[in-house]
């Protein structure tokens, strides 16, 4: 008789992690626990610290479904400047940083020129246009920093959406960040030309 050896079941355990503890990985460590977890928001810095967003509330969920439906109108338009992408899609930024904006818009014309490597599963480039919506669990701080980071690494125009404040921080190369109170419409300018997001939704 044959007898068949059997491996020990793996048991898992859950561990909380206080804030103050970072962890670190590489590139093709954050690629194999994306690809691993494709439920989780999952970013990750220039320096490599792993960053796990946590799912949003229904006010945010709401907030961002006008946001993205609004845009997608806009897009349906003018497909051919570009490539639209909502907050489940990562990029690798010159920087290093792996990135996920609630909203993202790259042209046409830098799109084209990536190399199918560069189109990778998380695309190596730096969208033209991004949004950041804040949710109730979001600090400011973190997101301005990441909204000017965007900025650093090739970003033309950023909205950081604060329906906690009532603001909006438009972010723009070599210019100071422009904040304006309880808008009610914001303009694509010459990144997205036509382009108009009506904020009635944001402040309800």
């Amino acid at each position: 008789m044959v007898q068949t050896k059997t491996s020990p079941q793996i048991q898992t355990h859950r561990i909380e992690l206080p804030a103050a503890l970072a962890l670190y990985i590489t590139q093709d460590q954050f690629a194999a626990l994306a690809a691993a977890n494709r439920d989780m928001r999952l970013e990750r810095t220039a320096r490599g610290e792993l960053i796990v967003n946590p799912p949003i509330g229904w006010e945010t969920g709401e907030r961002n479904f006008s946001l993205i439906g609004q845009f997608y109108r806009w897009f349906e338009e003018n497909e051919n400047l570009g490539k639209a992408f909502d907050s489940s899609t990562g990029f690798i930024l010159p920087n290093g940083a792996n990135r996920a904006p609630d909203v993202s818009w790259v042209s046409r014309e830098r799109w084209d020129a990536l190399t199918p490597e560069q189109k990778g599963t998380f695309a190596n480039i730096c969208p033209d246009f991004v949004v950041e919506l804040r949710s109730s669990s979001d600090r400011v701080q973190s997101l301005q920093t990441k909204m000017s980071e965007y900025i650093e690494n090739g970003t033309r125009l950023g909205w950081l959406i604060d329906p906690q404040q009532g603001q909006v921080e438009i972010y723009r190369p070599g210019l100071a960040v422009e904040v304006l109170s309880n808008p009610t419409e914001l303009s694509g300018e010459d990144v997205l030309p036509g382009f108009r997001l009506n904020l009635r939704r944001m402040w309800g």
